[in-house]
């Protein structure tokens, strides 16, 4: 009785060290996306932009937010069916995402970087169907990402079109 309550632990502080694993991945991700970029506020607003452009002070809620939730839907896919196609498609929309801000504001590309966030966008609906297979909560947790990133392109387009 004693060694499976042992087992029983491991296994849940195992689950609890992965879900840090999968914040501090998406964490690494966002740090990079924003390393050597500073002043993106600033140049968000020099920018010629669509009526309607957010405000810059929404975008770090959101993607706090969305962090999270990506995050969460890939610890919960990692806890069905470990490291597989679903998980390196969830991993190569991170890798997307992390390059895009680096592409938009450090190097001004807004062209690059629209071509980027499409691939991001189809990396992210792949992952969306790879993660319908194994949890439906996992890929509800995804969606909201999806559509801000679907809004983002929208936005990258008109800021190239307009600032081009």
């Amino acid at each position: 009785m004693e060694m499976s309550r042992s087992a029983e632990r491991t296994g849940g502080a195992r689950q609890w060290w992965a879900l840090l694993g999968f914040g501090a991945a998406v964490f690494v991700a966002a740090a990079i996306g924003g390393l050597g970029v500073q002043g993106t506020s600033a140049e968000y607003a020099s920018l010629e932009q669509p009526a309607w452009a957010p405000p810059s002070w929404l975008f770090g809620p959101v993607w706090s937010l969305l962090y999270a939730m990506i995050a969460v839907a890939g610890w919960l896919v990692w806890r069905r069916v470990g490291f597989g196609p679903a998980l390196w498609a969830w991993v190569a929309q991170l890798v997307l995402n992390a390059l895009w801000t680096p592409l938009f504001f450090g190097a001004g590309r807004y062209g690059l970087a629209f071509a980027e966030i499409l691939l991001m966008w189809v990396a992210i609906g792949v992952t969306v169907a790879l993660f319908r297979r194994v949890s439906r909560p996992a890929t509800l947790l995804m969606l909201p990402y999806w559509a801000w990133v679907t809004f983002a392109a929208a936005l990258n387009f008109a800021i190239w079109r307009l600032n081009g």
